[in-house]
């Protein structure tokens, strides 16, 4: 059989392919310090390369920021655009690491073997598990698994400032039948794919009562204190059961169908130990609904930080001028993230007494998405991940929110399949970031049946 010896092969070379990631790891490409901005063009460029040895058509793209790698390779089929992002996250702080972040390394660990170095789960490692079974399906059969374009992103830790334009103007360049994603990871060791990610809306408010810091023995009682106006706008987003009580926040909310939420059921979470490892052990959410809908698809009001007055040391009786909070919404399906914009900041005025004034400073504003598991390739990559990792894949969704799937959806008008292989203890982002040998090796697996399955 034909997949069998893909399999065989990606078997028999992953010493190589483990040489190659290492490679790649070592090349420090922060995208967010412009110190290393010759390092992440360095690193464009290396990947470029790899996918011309690969047969592909490939070449690092200019931006005013960092390059983005597009590839085209392979014909018939349904055309599949795999992306991945190649830069990386700062190190620091350095003297936590316990080696050279970009000396990377093979370590035995209580959980098995683990290659150390940053980026090796976020986005390295991920996206080059795709490349490697592309390169096994190349060997053995003379020529790519169908119609692929690689799309990898040089900006996705610093916000991704080039990504919208570039795929504007490239939009017919970019256009397939559907997007592939690694940058997700299993759940509690089991394969999965994301088929929902809820958005996200960040406004920061300020409150402005007297024209200066006041002595609280002198005005205290008589003048407003706007960190007690504050208090009393964070108190009100929330009610009894958990429900956020903004205006029209849960307009277009729609409910999870029951084959999702039984699939969800038969996951078993274990949310005791969820929390328990972060020192709590009661769900805070909306009180009818179970911790997997609270995470993945129910909308969420969170307050990230507030500040105002004294908070040195020791005591200063003051009444502050200003007080301040940064508050984040997650978002899913229906929800326009525009209006509830419109309707948080109408529900603030409304609190805000007349001595006082309110200014807002708005952040992120990204709808949720969802991917139509209609679609046929969805089963077929769910029982070719199940077939390699021995356990049915399940469909889940994502307390996170992943820009890049709405932009597909949005402005090249496809779905996108997100399917990765981290743990959750892979320490992305933090110090001694890890990927597990085996995430790695059966994650080429993985691909080459996925791929096997789509043509």
């Amino acid at each position: 059989m034909t997949l069998d010896a893909v399999l065989s092969r990606i078997d028999e070379t992953l010493p190589e392919a483990m040489e190659r990631l290492f490679a790649l790891l070592r090349i420090p490409s922060i995208s967010t310090d412009p110190a290393f901005k010759a390092d992440c063009a360095r690193t464009a460029d290396w990947l470029a390369e790899d996918l011309r040895g690969l047969g592909f058509d490939a070449a690092a793209r200019p931006t005013p920021g960092h390059p983005m790698v597009v590839g085209h390779g392979g014909t018939g089929g349904r055309h599949l655009l795999f992306y991945g992002h190649y830069d990386v996250q700062p190190v620091d702080p350095l003297d936590l690491w316990h080696r050279d972040p970009f000396d990377p390394a093979i370590e035995d660990t209580p959980h098995g073997r683990v290659i150390r170095a940053r980026g090796a789960s976020d986005d390295k490692g991920q996206l080059m598990t795709f490349i490697e079974a592309a390169r096994a399906w190349k060997h053995v059969h003379g020529a790519l698994p169908g119609r692929l374009t690689i799309f990898l992103e040089g900006e996705e830790e610093s916000g991704s400032p080039s990504l919208i334009p570039f795929m504007e103007t490239h939009r017919e360049e970019l256009k397939a039948d559907l997007a592939l994603i690694c940058d997700t990871g299993l759940f509690e060791g089991q394969p999965a794919i994301t088929t929902m990610l809820r958005g996200l809306l960040g406004e920061e408010i300020t409150i402005t009562g007297p024209n200066k810091d006041l002595h609280s023995g002198s005005y205290g009682g008589a003048a407003m204190n706007p960190i007690r106006v504050l208090a009393r706008i964070i108190a009100s987003l929330h009610d009894d059961d958990g429900r956020i009580t903004v205006p029209g926040f849960y307009d277009g909310v729609q409910e999870l169908p029951e084959a999702v939420r039984a699939q969800w059921q038969a996951l078993a979470f274990d949310y005791g130990k969820y929390l328990g490892d972060v020192g709590l052990s009661v769900p805070a959410g909306e009180h009818d609904r179970t911790p997997l809908e609270m995470l993945w698809s129910r909308p969420t009001c969170e307050v990230n930080g507030i500040w105002g007055g004294y908070a040195g040391a020791g005591f200063k009786t003051v009444l502050p001028s200003q007080a301040h909070a940064k508050i984040s919404f997650r978002l899913v399906p229906g929800q326009d993230p525009h209006r509830l914009r419109d309707n948080f900041r109408n529900h603030v005025r409304t609190m805000v007494p007349f001595d006082c004034q309110v200014a807002f400073h708005e952040h992120a504003a990204s709808a949720a998405g969802v991917m139509d598991i209609a679609d046929p390739a969805f089963e077929a990559a769910r029982k070719a991940l199940g077939e390699e990792w021995g356990r049915p894949a399940a469909y889940i969704g994502c307390g996170g929110s992943i820009p890049i799937a709405g932009y597909f959806q949005k402005i090249l008008g496809m779905d996108a399949m997100l399917i990765g292989f981290g743990q959750d203890d892979d320490q992305i982002h933090s110090p001694n970031e890890k990927y597990d040998v085996e995430s790695f090796h059966k994650g080429i697996r993985s691909w080459a049946r996925i791929l096997a399955a789509l043509q």
